[in-house]
């Protein structure tokens, strides 16, 4: 029999990546437009393993039905696995990831973010489609010589280094464990938060979500950058503390931030709302400021990065169903 995989919150360009890779593994596949829930658990009844993305509520009550529901793997699409409940998931049920899709696509769209908010592009493709061709509140900076600070020095960071280096900016860096040989060749000084925090015109954050980096940026750790910094951040949304960073854009502490995540994301990012209110005010506030570009958690898409997902995902579940290590096993 072949093994049935409930696939939740599909998107059509899931089911697109998915179906061509499936070709060469045959699983059973049952595509929900649901993010998983405990309102939509019901849905893993009879099946093998689920598949979730970034916004799955994978908590203690969740992991309990799907566990009687007979799943015996959590596939993760994703390389984020902060909204699984490990606890509740060890010696019950496999969690398995997708370490690194494209670390490319996401470094290069951080650095899409930092061109964008530093020559304002944004601000003048609205002017000149209303055929205002003024550059006044379009200054920029040159990026060349300037230092930017990376928290976190994983695949992801190591391609963006790369790139800022080739733009001729300096770059400090912060790291848990630091990978010195690669720092030294690129010419990275690896410092303490405090020194990155107070010696960087950029930030980016590049780390994962844990218990010790929830709220990393906040009202405190604002006040020890520089002034005007900018802030990037394609990771997670609880990195930053959405309040305190909207008070810093006020006092103009923050110069700029670019978020392709955001704190609450969960309601918003990945479906067509146009129609409605957005009902949370800090959303709504930062989709105002000038100074501030929010995107839907898109950093990953790119056509390398979908297939290398699905490859990955239908990789780590035949692994599980043939008994074979899980490389990928989240423990």
């Amino acid at each position: 029999m072949p093994i049935k995989v409930a696939f939740f919150d599909a998107k059509s360009y899931d089911r697109e990546s998915f179906d061509r890779v499936n070709e060469n593994f045959g699983f059973e596949m049952h595509y929900s437009k649901d993010r998983l829930t405990a309102h939509s658990v019901h849905a893993s009844q009879g099946m093998d393993v689920v598949c979730i993305f970034v916004n799955a509520e994978c908590d203690a009550h969740v992991i309990d039905e799907l566990v009687n529901n007979g799943v015996k793997l959590i596939a993760l699409r994703c390389a984020g696995f902060n909204n699984v409940d490990l606890n509740a998931a060890k010696g019950r049920i496999k969690v398995v990831r997708v370490p690194a899709y494209s670390p490319h696509a996401v470094a290069e769209y951080a650095i899409t973010l930092m061109l964008c908010l530093n020559r304002k592009v944004y601000r003048s493709v609205y002017r000149t489609r209303e055929g205002n061709f003024k550059l006044k509140g379009l200054l920029g900076f040159d990026m060349y010589g300037k230092t930017v600070g990376i928290v976190g020095m994983g695949r992801i960071a190591k391609e963006l280094i790369k790139i800022v280096k080739g733009f001729g900016m300096n770059v400090l860096a912060y790291d848990l464990y630091p990978d010195l040989q690669f720092a030294k060749e690129q010419g990275v000084k690896m410092v303490t938060l405090d020194e990155l925090y107070a010696g960087s015109d950029i930030i980016s954050l590049h780390c994962p979500l844990t218990d010790d980096t929830k709220f990393l940026i906040n009202k405190d750790i604002i006040a020890k950058m520089k002034k005007g910094v900018m802030i990037i951040n394609t990771g997670r949304g609880k990195l930053i503390k959405t309040e305190d960073l909207i008070e810093g854009l006020r006092s103009n502490a923050i110069g700029s931030a670019g978020l392709d995540v955001y704190e609450e994301e969960q309601k918003f990012f990945y479906e067509d709302r146009s129609d409605k209110m957005i009902d949370d005010d800090k959303l709504s506030l930062l989709l105002m400021m000038p100074n501030v570009i929010v995107t839907s958690h898109q950093a990953f898409f790119t056509r390398e990065a979908m297939h290398n997902i699905a490859e990955t995902t239908l990789e780590n579940i035949r692994d599980w169903a043939e008994g074979r290590e899980l490389k990928n096993e989240v423990k």
